[in-house]
């Protein structure tokens, strides 16, 4: 017979009553007496009935992590790490992928809203004002977008862009495209703004192509028109549309970087086995995962879920952060990116200066250097 709460009390000599606190509430517990209730009911093997707690305390101990498209290398480091800190903390985490469906989002937080302490929605696709709307049913953090009044996780893609389109300037490359991604991705938006801006204050020229789909498929698709737009340097929205782009561009008999350099976003593992391997702006998502978790059990999880909803929860002194947390992100040069037309011929080495007669060589006293000595 599966062993009880009723074992473990006879056991360690407490109440039901004391050992139902040592789960559901164990600061409320005596530490020497949890230590002995815990250590009790290790022995015995006994595992709380997370449904009767979630009767008693009004939390699942559940997290709902919905993201944009589970296919897309990006999200699986972040749903491992989200995972992993989940468990650190006693919570379970269940995924769900909209395939970059705002309807399907909305649909989602209301079907997980009574199945989960919180939800964790990644790289949503649905307006900030339904966002805040579905915020009141229940709690969020949304991760690699930014809602005013929300917990948000962000990676800083702008800075990221910028240090993109800087590194291609400094290659000698003024036509530059930027390959769009979603036109509601906030990432999107803010790669535009950044990229934009670094080129003016480059000199260069920013062609912007999209919106296009985030995916291989997608990036394929416009290397006939990235060839086209004579640019020599993009900068696509992702790794994957970055990879897309260079079979494209392949196909087509174009070559990376010799003829057009290509940057992407993410630094995916697939980015380090392409041919040539991807230079691209890497971003922290296993970081995001677990800031994520941390910020979604510091809200109002903690208390009952019937002093959410309808302001309840605000009345009632429920805890609620608006807390937005930064994450840096940084280029990772590789070899698809190449010196562009405008790039400065490299000096000439100094012609080697045979031996003075006036001053023969000895100890200490330098000879002319070889070719492969003089520094660049």
């Amino acid at each position: 017979m599966p062993v009880t709460i009723r074992d473990v009390a006879r056991a360690s000599g407490v109440h039901i009553s004391t050992v139902s606190r040592t789960f559901s509430a164990p600061h409320l517990v005596n530490p020497e007496t949890r230590v002995r209730v815990l250590a009790c009911a290790e022995d015995l093997g006994y595992r709380p009935n997370r449904a009767a707690r979630a009767l008693i305390t009004g939390r699942t101990h559940n997290i709902g992590l919905i993201i944009a498209d589970i296919a897309n290398p990006f999200f699986p480091p972040l749903i491992k790490a989200a995972e992993g800190q989940a468990r650190h903390r006693d919570y379970h985490v269940f995924v769900a992928d909209t395939n970059e469906d705002p309807t399907a989002e909305e649909e989602l937080v209301h079907a997980l809203a009574k199945q989960v302490d919180g939800v964790l929605l990644c790289s949503p696709r649905m307006s900030n004002s339904l966002i805040e709307q579905l915020s009141r049913e229940v709690p969020l953090v949304v991760v690699n977008r930014q809602v005013t009044g929300l917990p948000c996780v962000l990676m800083d893609v702008g800075q990221g862009a910028r240090s993109a389109i800087e590194h291609l300037i400094g290659l000698g490359h003024r036509g530059i495209a930027l390959l769009g991604g979603p036109r509601s991705s906030w990432t999107n938006r803010e790669m535009r703004r950044a990229a934009s801006a670094a080129a003016r204050a480059g000199g260069a020229e920013l062609t912007v192509l999209g919106p296009n789909a985030p995916t291989e498929v997608g990036g394929s698709a416009v290397a006939e028109q990235v060839r086209r737009s004579g640019v020599s340097a993009v900068l696509a929205y992702n790794d994957l549309m970055a990879i897309g782009l260079i079979e494209g561009l392949d196909a087509l008999g174009v070559r990376v970087p010799q003829e057009v350099s290509v940057v992407g976003v993410d630094d995916i593992t697939l980015s380090r086995l392409t041919r040539p391997k991807l230079t691209t702006v890497a971003t922290p998502t296993g970081a995001a995962g677990r800031t994520a978790v941390d910020m979604l059990l510091q809200q109002d999880i903690e208390s009952p879920r019937g002093a959410r909803g309808s302001g309840a929860g605000t009345a009632l002194g429920v805890r609620r952060t608006t807390a937005q947390v930064m994450l840096q992100t940084d280029l990772v040069i590789r070899d698809s990116t190449g010196p562009g037309p405008y790039a400065r011929p490299a000096r000439p080495l100094a012609a080697p200066r045979g031996p003075d007669p006036h001053c023969p060589a000895g100890p200490g006293i330098p000879t002319a250097a070889t070719g492969d000595a003089v520094a660049s």
